[in-house]
């Protein structure tokens, strides 16, 4: 039997793409030039990899995925990897 938790639910009706890619870009964070992080489940369901790596690229912003995580630079510097 698959586990039924594991599966994400369908997009919500209540929940607008644009809208939430404006409050995560509008938040205290992001506007300081700082970091932001989602779900990557939820990125996925509520706007897309597509949509929301076009409004990365638009911005100039970079981003990584691990852990389930996306983690968002909210500025253009360049990103060191630290091994």
């Amino acid at each position: 039997m698959p586990d039924l938790f594991s599966i994400a639910p369908p997009n919500p009706p209540s929940v607008d793409p644009e809208l939430w890619l404006h409050h995560m870009f509008s938040s205290d964070a992001a506007i300081r030039g700082g970091v932001v992080r989602r779900k990557a489940r939820d990125v996925e369901r509520i706007v897309g990899w597509p949509r929301f790596r076009a409004e990365l690229h638009r911005r100039g912003y970079r981003a990584v995925v691990n852990g389930g995580q996306v983690v968002v630079f909210c500025n253009a510097e360049p990103l060191r990897r630290l091994d």
